[in-house]
């Protein structure tokens, strides 16, 4: 056998499990996309015929001139863009303090963290809706903003600590030797070099509150106020059969902002991680 054998078999399992991976996920938006591409007379093949004969673009058309869908986008994105910036400036100092300094029962509250974000937004339904209607947060953007940040914060206090952890320890203690506080060392120093960091944890909270769909349905009762995930469970004539090929447009419509943002800020995840190198 020659010695490059096991290498090529190798490379070839690898090739193999990628063109699986990207089948199983890629499978799903190519079958919304035909669904979205026909018109009524073909939408009851099914498998049969799965590129369209006469693909249409009048599904997509008649999506976004619908009087609330680009409502419905516009809150979506509102509402995962200022939890993302919430959660940030929660989870930043949060991750800081967990990452340099050493109190009683870190541990415990690390532990706390995890066991928070494990809880399901399902078992708290009933309370948080009578505490936010007790508050008079029911049917405002703001309070599900900060029901968004608060099932954000742990796993993004997790993923910062990671990433302040490999910032070394002696830049903090020589910034402080030159006269800088904690929050100029944290301001300064921290948060510029843990810029990648940042950049992930915000796509992966943008996507979450993106794809959210419990918090503002227990939430959101108007029909202006609600985002993306809602907007597209109550859209008009979804419950009918000769819908099917709109709801697909719409679902494909909600899915490339976030496919397009997620592809963007990944380039500028991976020039931070070039251009933030520390020489010498």
């Amino acid at each position: 056998m020659n010695a490059k054998t096991p290498a090529r078999l190798g490379d070839a399992a690898s090739y193999l499990f990628m063109l699986v991976a990207f089948a199983f996920f890629a499978g799903p938006l190519l079958w919304l996309l035909s669904l979205a591409s026909r018109d009524k007379r073909e939408i009851y093949l099914g498998i049969a015929r799965f590129i369209p004969k006469n693909p249409t673009f009048d599904n997509f058309v008649t999506v976004m001139t619908n009087s609330f869908f680009p409502t419905y986008l516009w809150n979506g994105l509102k509402l995962a863009s200022l939890s993302a910036v919430g959660v940030l400036i929660v989870a930043m100092p949060a991750a800081y303090a967990f990452s340099r300094f050493t109190f009683r029962g870190k541990g415990i509250w690390m532990m706390a963290l995890l066991a928070f974000q494990m809880i399901s937004p399902l078992v708290i339904m009933v309370p948080l809706y009578r505490y936010m209607n007790k508050l008079g947060l029911i049917d405002t953007h703001f309070g599900a903003i900060m029901v968004y940040i608060a099932l954000g914060v742990p796993l993004a206090s997790w993923l910062l600590k990671g990433s302040i952890d490999s910032i070394p320890k002696s830049l903090d203690e020589a910034a402080m030797i030159d006269g800088c506080s904690r929050f100029a060392v944290f301001w300064r120093i921290i948060l510029p070099l843990s810029g990648p960091g940042v950049a992930s944890v915000f796509i992966i909270t943008v996507i979450a509150g993106w794809s959210q769909f419990l918090v503002p349905f227990l939430l959101l009762t108007r029909n202006d106020l609600l985002p993306i995930g809602v907007g597209i469970f109550n859209f008009k004539g979804m419950q009918t059969d000769s819908s099917i090929q709109l709801l697909a447009a719409a679902c494909l419509i909600s899915v490339v902002p976030a496919i397009v943002a997620f592809l963007t800020l990944q380039r500028f995840i991976l020039g931070a991680m070039t251009a933030g190198a520390v020489k010498g």
